[in-house]
């Protein structure tokens, strides 16, 4: 049987790759391969889940499902308890829907995943899985099966760390970088990349798995902090030696990674489909939004009182809302969210809102934060609010939150209890666009082709079709058969299956993550001005 290859591409946009491909004056061609692999297969636009963020986005293209039904909406779920709100870390045991690797693998496929987010503790499949967004410590316990561990090590120069999600001096980064250290931040992805390229290498060749999937999320992480150095927009006409330098640098990591791509498509084979997908797309962002402060001048929302503490102040300098709980009634919980959650009351002289006002009370929120007026443009700061029974629709409705917002430069928001609402930085940084990429090429595929836009959750229906296996029919994504000729479509049709399985039928997962290790979990959001510090 024919191999599918997956390469997960985080936070690549056309954008900046239409910009890597063509040869520019001192620049060259920074993607050679990938130039060639558009050139021979199909390329569309991807979009997103209604909020893009990495979360939902890729549990969304691993489970064929939209986040109303697999339940994930954000790095952290929201426990209200009327006087108290809590904040955890999402993990597998969140996801309420089969995944790819599964319904593949029970199909006699065998799978590999590697590096892709809310993975751990980790699923047992038919094959090797490694999940990202795991710190170095706990790696080792957190893939699947016991004995890859020890595998990895006979790479030359392995070591955990250069996995896993950890960086030095993490506690001491906000949003913003001093040069010096956002050098620093590029490089480090270097050898990490390099080293998932490796472990990618070594078990597409060893095992020969039906399906490989390898998400390289450098891409997303460099945007974030270098965008400015990388967007074609944005370059000076005469650059300072440092911005050359740094966007040389960042340069160096494109240049690496198509190396990566092209020696992995060779691997797999002329006979192997190849398809690379990103969760969202990117674009800058040159606006705060500080929705908490916004929500407190309409009375919503009551900040927390600090005591003098050091509990308090600790409380206030976490990256989570510090709010008053009992007069509270809507609030953003982080930053990467952008959501709003209405707190409804459970009995009688519990905080929130009664609940017959629900409908009410959201409709005439939803007025006041059109109002919102950025003065740098005169224009509204919110250009849409989406309500979680439209965007979300499906089991997990209820937990999504009561209202998300895009924002008019589609930045995220901030919490920070600062004044005014809307204010400027002092230059554009990188954030998530709703429009990410779709690439694909190989026996079947139509060369040369571009498509129109299409969901994210085709790229699970998609990759299943290219495995010769039916479309589970309680999937909300579909084949896109618009990348596939029609003598492939002809000899092998797109069939429908019976349902997926309910989670965790065989997929029993291994310890959870130590709190120590959250921390720095966290540390690395706020880095990426998921979260504040």
């Amino acid at each position: 049987m024919s191999q599918t290859l997956f390469l997960g591409l985080d936070g690549a946009t056309f954008h900046l790759l239409d910009d890597l491909i063509q040869d520019r004056p001192g620049q060259g061609i920074v993607m050679p391969f990938l130039k060639s692999f558009i050139e021979r297969g199909f390329c569309a636009p991807l979009r997103s889940t209604p909020h893009p963020l990495t979360p939902p986005a890729w549990t969304t293209l691993v489970t064929g499902r939209n986040p109303g039904e697999h339940g994930i909406y954000d790095f952290m779920r929201v426990d209200d308890r009327q006087t108290e709100v809590f904040f955890t870390l999402y993990d597998f045991r969140d996801i309420r829907c089969e995944t790819l690797w599964s319904i593949a693998g029970r199909q006699n496929r065998k799978v590999v995943s590697l590096n892709f987010p809310i993975m751990a503790p980790p699923p047992k499949i038919n094959g090797s899985l490694i999940p990202g967004f795991t710190p170095w410590r706990h790696l080792r316990r957190n893939m699947t099966p016991n004995a890859l561990y020890e595998r990895l090590q006979t790479i030359p120069g392995f070591h955990p760390k250069e996995l896993a999600w950890d960086f030095e001096r993490e506690n001491e980064v906000g949003n913003d970088m001093d040069e010096a250290y956002l050098a620093d931040w590029v490089r480090y992805h270097l050898p990490r990349e390099k080293l998932w390229f490796e472990v990618a290498r070594k078990l597409l060749a060893e095992d020969r798995p039906e399906l490989l999937a390898v998400l390289f999320d450098g891409v997303d992480k460099i945007q974030h902090q270098a965008w400015y150095y990388l967007d074609p927009d944005l370059q000076p006409d005469h650059p300072s030696p440092f911005h050359q330098q740094l966007r040389e640098l960042c340069l160096s990591y494109f240049r690496n990674l198509d190396s990566y791509l092209e020696q992995l498509v060779a691997l797999a084979g002329p006979e192997a489909r190849v398809f690379m997908a990103s969760d969202h797309g990117f674009r800058d962002s040159a606006t705060i939004v500080r929705i908490n402060r916004y929500l407190a001048d309409l009375g919503h929302l009551v900040y927390q009182t600090l005591d003098g503490t050091a509990a308090a102040q600790r409380r206030e300098a976490s990256p989570f809302a510090y709010l008053n709980w009992q007069k509270t009634v809507a609030y953003c919980p982080t930053p990467s969210s952008n959501g709003i959650i209405i707190r409804v009351a459970r009995d009688s002289g519990q905080p929130g809102i009664a609940p017959g006002d629900y409908f009410a009370f959201r409709e005439r929120l939803m007025g006041q934060l059109y109002e919102l007026i950025d003065p740098a443009t005169g224009r509204p700061a919110i250009r849409d609010i989406l309500v979680r029974e439209d965007a979300f629709p499906g089991q997990a409705t209820a937990n999504a939150p009561d209202l998300t917002l895009v924002l008019a430069d589609y930045g995220f928001v901030s919490i920070r209890n600062v004044s005014p609402p809307v204010g400027q930085r002092p230059r554009p940084v990188g954030t998530h666009h709703p429009d990410g990429v779709f690439l694909a090429a190989g026996p079947g595929i139509r060369a040369g082709a571009t498509g129109e836009l299409f969901p994210i959750a085709d790229v699970a229906a998609t990759l299943l079709h290219s495995l010769n296996l039916p479309i589970p029919e309680d999937f909300d994504g579909r084949v896109a058969t618009a990348s596939f000729n029609e003598g492939w479509l002809q000899q092998h049709p797109v069939r429908q299956g019976s349902p997926t399985l309910p989670v965790n039928r065989g997929e029993q997962p291994s310890e959870a993550m130590p709190d120590s290790e959250k921390e720095k979990i966290l540390a690395q959001l706020a880095m990426l001005g998921y979260l504040e510090e």
